[in-house]
């Protein structure tokens, strides 16, 4: 992530906004809903993007028709909490399968593991094999999603205090 130098302006943050609420919109559909032309709209997208704002364009699937029929938060305790092993933890989870995502977390647990899996057999065997089974790990729960659902509005957090 980088260090962001430069203020957006109202034109950057409304191109943010609707690209946020729908990455599949085209550049001229952007362009028709903050009001500019299709060049300056690319032009300022190709900023973002260059300037590290824009860091990816997602998509995002059923993952049911995948066969991911349970979904699950894994809180993970980890014995030793240096850099290295914090690291060598999170890069591992991150080509799983199972894993949709891992986030590091202050307070009591060190992580918690995003992950879907077909049934809880599943589920219970990757809990075994990919985290208690490693030496690192001091305590594992795991909590089921029963539903998650994603904003597509974009947070204003300059605006909020």
């Amino acid at each position: 992530m980088k260090n962001l130098k430069r203020v957006l302006d109202k034109i950057d943050l409304e191109i943010l906004a609707v690209m946020f609420a729908d990455p599949s919109l085209s550049n001229k559909d952007i362009a028709m809903k903050v009001k500019l032309a299709p060049s300056s709209s690319l032009e300022r997208i190709k900023k973002l993007q260059s300037d590290g704002i824009i860091e990816t364009l997602n998509m995002q699937v059923n993952l049911q028709a995948l066969g991911g029929h349970i979904q699950a938060m894994i809180s993970v305790r980890l014995k030793d909490h240096n850099r290295a092993t914090v690291d060598n933890f999170q890069k591992s989870l991150l080509p799983m399968n199972e894993v949709l995502s891992v986030f590091h977390m202050g307070g009591e647990n060190d992580f918690f593991v995003h992950v879907t899996v077909v049934d809880s057999i599943h589920l219970r065997d990757f809990v075994f094999n990919a985290i208690t089974a490693r030496q690192e790990v001091n305590h594992v729960e795991t909590a089921l999603v029963y539903d998650h659902q994603i904003s597509h509005t974009l947070p204003n957090v300059n605006h909020q205090r």
